[in-house]
């Protein structure tokens, strides 16, 4: 098989990673219910992981880094515990459902939101945040780079502009924690919300939100922590208060192996090799007759997707075709932005992606160009 819908979940890790999920689940208690080896033994490995998250993403402090069970339930806790009836947000068009629906969600509880639009690439103007501002403007929710055509936004003037207007930041990096330098201070970023089974290269069921200084999130979720016992309310101190019930110990003991390989290897080393495999594939396809790419590729700064469309052919088809006669993994559809296939006219046909990660290799990426080329001769 060759693999190349990373966006949607990277299968190849590091050999390091399994083998720490099922240490875990031969070793670990529960974290923060005891003091025995076992217990205290996940909360070593629990806390080093909030430590290895807050240096790669410079979040301020460990202990502001809660976790989830992936970036939708951390959007979900962020939108839902910062905004309320009668603010009014600012997001995208490049946007995945787990930003939409929650905002769709407050916009119906009397909230508002307005979305900066896209072209027919998929690109944003960042002067036309300013044209959205209102007095009741509360915050900025928006990906780091589209799960549809790997568009980086320019979340450091996006910061800049929240900063400069009082507003708070919260930013999608489901398709560039792990993959692309993020910082939090720099780019004025109050909440990041991650998953941990993309390029984090951790496994499924692994996620949180970095939370900056001064920025307090109502819990969306209440129950035992370990913690004040006999509180009737949820603890109010950062983890505890956004993490009620039992954490995925195992599966965080998993990402700790995979930040460990990250941090050996390096974000800048990940990202050009990766970047240089999406612009491989993007070179061999691009001008080829029938054959449809989305997306700005004159960014320097990227995420490793490429999305077509081949003549009329629906998108399913086309992946279905990869998959079976030539053993490529991709992901057609709608890819959960609908707002952008809208923009990009792909509403019907959905578009085929590809996506890459660090285990992928040029001679596959030949290969998926000339199963496309191939596809496109057949259709013409």
């Amino acid at each position: 098989m060759i693999y190349l819908d990373n966006a949607a979940t990277t299968i190849r890790k590091p050999p390091e990673v399994a083998a720490a999920v099922l240490a875990a689940m031969d070793s670990f208690g529960n974290s923060g219910r005891g003091t025995h080896c076992e217990a205290l033994s996940a909360s070593r490995t629990i806390f080093e992981t909030r430590e290895m998250l807050a240096r790669l993403f410079h979040a301020p402090r460990p202990e502001r880094v809660c976790f989830t069970a992936n970036s939708t339930e951390a959007l979900n806790i962020a939108v839902s515990g910062l905004l309320e009836s009668g603010d009014h947000v600012i997001s995208t068009d490049c946007e995945h459902n787990s930003v939409l629906r929650p905002l769709y969600r407050l916009a119906a509880q009397g909230g508002s939101v307005d979305f900066v639009p896209t072209d027919r690439q998929g690109r944003i103007d960042v002067g036309n945040f300013a044209s959205l501002l209102r007095p009741e403007t509360r915050a900025v929710v928006c990906t780091h780079a589209s799960n549809l055509t790997g568009n980086v936004l320019d979340i450091r003037h996006i910061g800049a502009f929240c900063h400069a207007h009082g507003l708070l930041f919260v930013v999608d990096a489901s398709q560039t924690a792990g993959a692309l330098p993020i910082d939090m201070e720099q780019d004025h970023i109050d909440v990041l919300c991650f998953t941990g089974h993309k390029s984090l290269l951790g496994p499924q069921g692994t996620g949180g939100l970095c939370v900056g200084d001064g920025v307090e999130v109502r819990p969306w979720k209440v129950g035992g922590t370990g913690i004040l016992s006999y509180s009737q309310t949820q603890p109010e101190p950062y983890p505890t208060r956004l993490e009620a019930g039992t954490l995925n110990g195992h599966g965080i003991a998993g990402l700790h192996a995979a930040l460990a390989w990250i941090e050996k290897t390096g974000v800048d080393a990940i990202h050009a090799r990766e970047d240089a495999l999406a612009r491989q594939f993007y070179e061999g396809v691009r001008q080829l007759p029938g054959v449809t790419v989305y997306g700005d590729f004159a960014q320097t700064l990227r995420a490793p997707i490429v999305s077509l469309n081949i003549g009329d052919m629906d998108s399913g088809e086309v992946s279905d075709e990869l998959e079976q006669r030539w053993g490529i993994a991709t992901r057609p559809g709608a890819h959960c932005a609908p707002r952008l296939h809208q923009a990009l006219g792909t509403q019907e046909q959905g578009a085929v992606r590809f996506s890459w990660s660090w285990y992928n290799t040029a001679e596959e990426t030949d290969a998926a160009i000339a199963a496309v080329k191939t596809l496109a001769e057949e259709a013409r």
